[in-house]
């Protein structure tokens, strides 16, 4: 019993920052390592409760009147999906140091996009989005990551949809959720195929995600922006953190 409930724990823990920020699964994935779960079969079973996370998020959103446009959403995504399922072949092989130097690298580069100032266009402007080629290939690279590693990818889509396409917080963190939903489907389905997905683990994960989650976009849309950027910033604090503990 107390096994499955700090894995349900440590998954609200995880639904609650990524909907809010980023780097949930730098909570469950040690969870998961510790638990005895080969790195690979981690990184899987993770995809389970990061699908059904963000449908209980978007689903949120939506019964509080903040979807994501649909087109707009769709068109965001679909430079992700290759990507995705890249990434989720080679993360079958991928070592724990290969994991935490490149997250050092993309953490660096999501706090120096975030903390420059952007004008936002704002929830309005959604519908005439158009995704420069700068955007567009941010987005192939992200969606590459999410399939790899997935931690902190919440960091990197803020980063785009805030700085290069302008979106407020909170619209930001509406198609974030849309999109990471879309692009969990190939990477989990590689995972799925090659056998690295434990169910009961991963199903008592995802309800944790999706309890975490729910509670998120209320705090996200009662809180705004400035939540949203305290949640940010420390989530920022705590990743370094474990980064250069980790490290030493």
């Amino acid at each position: 019993m107390l096994f499955f409930l700090a894995v349900f724990g440590a998954g609200a823990a995880a639904g609650f920052l990524n909907v809010l920020a980023g780097g949930g699964s730098l909570i469950t994935l040690p969870i998961l390592l510790l638990l005895g779960l080969p790195a690979a079969d981690a990184n899987g079973t993770n995809r389970v409760a990061i699908f059904v996370q963000n449908i209980a998020a978007v689903a949120s959103f939506r019964q509080a009147g903040r979807r994501s446009d649909l087109k707009t959403g769709a068109k965001l995504a679909v430079f992700t999906l290759p990507g995705a399922a890249v990434g989720a072949f080679l993360a079958i092989y991928i070592s724990e140091a290969v994991f935490r130097t490149i997250l050092a690298v993309v953490l660096v580069l999501a706090v120096a996009g975030l903390l420059r100032p952007v004008a936002p266009r704002g929830p309005m402007s959604q519908s005439g989005t158009r995704v420069g080629v700068l955007s567009a290939l941010a987005l192939v690279g992200i969606g590459f990551y999410g399939g790899f590693i997935q931690a902190g990818v919440g960091f990197l889509f803020m980063l785009v949809l805030y700085r290069g396409l302008g979106f407020d917080l909170v619209t930001v963190n509406v198609h974030k959720v849309f999109i990471v939903l879309l692009y969990t489907i190939p990477a989990f389905l590689v995972f799925l195929i090659s056998g690295k997905v434990n169910w009961t683990v991963g199903l008592v994960l995802a309800g944790g995600n999706a309890v975490g989650a729910v509670v998120g976009t209320r705090v996200s849309l009662r809180g705004g922006e400035r939540v949203i950027r305290i949640v940010v910033a420390v989530a920022l604090v705590l990743m370094a953190v474990q980064l250069i503990v980790g490290l030493r």
